[in-house]
């Protein structure tokens, strides 16, 4: 598992898509845990020159992070 990220956030455009990644991805037997909760989040990008815009059209998007476990 040594070349797997330590950890992968997957954006989703439903709470059920978010939730359903553990079970479809087989995230526990890749050797992945959950981490936090699943939230709706807005995201910004920041410019080189400290100006932001809003990602995916500003509308909120559902973020699931897994995490490695220890081993």
């Amino acid at each position: 598992m040594a070349d797997k990220p330590h950890r992968i956030t997957f954006i989703a455009s439903t709470f059920t898509a978010a939730a359903l990644e553990f079970h479809r991805g087989r995230m526990s037997e890749r050797g992945y845990r959950m981490e936090g909760r699943i939230e709706p989040t807005v995201f910004q990008r920041i410019s080189e020159d400290g100006s932001t815009s809003p990602e995916f059209g500003g509308e909120p998007v559902f973020t699931v992070t897994f995490v490695k476990r220890d081993e």
